[in-house]
């Protein structure tokens, strides 16, 4: 068991403390972005999907976000993730993931 522990340390080692807060901020913002992707494909491709919205979200979209996590998303926030999709950061990760676009 201690021999799997050396390369987890060095790899959390190799990451800062700020990327992983950004990490875990976005994957916190994935969970409300996931259920909006959700209803326009499948698991599979909302999951994809997720990964390139959150990616492209700007600090300030992220932390809107966050604002929703343990709600159903209402409106607004559902124009938001659609707003953050069409971006063209967000629409060249949908492209290479082969994944189609959020309706307008």
């Amino acid at each position: 068991m201690q021999r799997h522990a050396v390369p987890v340390l060095l790899l959390l080692a190799a990451c800062s403390p700020q990327e992983v807060a950004d990490d875990l901020t976005r994957r916190s913002a994935g969970t409300v972005v996931q259920p909006v992707v959700g209803q326009y494909m499948p698991a599979p491709q909302a999951q994809a999907a997720t990964a390139c919205i959150t990616e492209a979200a700007t600090p300030d979209q992220i932390n809107l976000l966050l604002r929703d996590i343990g709600t159903r998303a209402g409106t607004d926030t559902v124009r938001r993730v659609k707003t953050i999709a069409a971006t063209p950061q967000a629409q060249a990760c949908f492209a290479q993931g082969g994944l189609p676009p959020l309706p307008a």
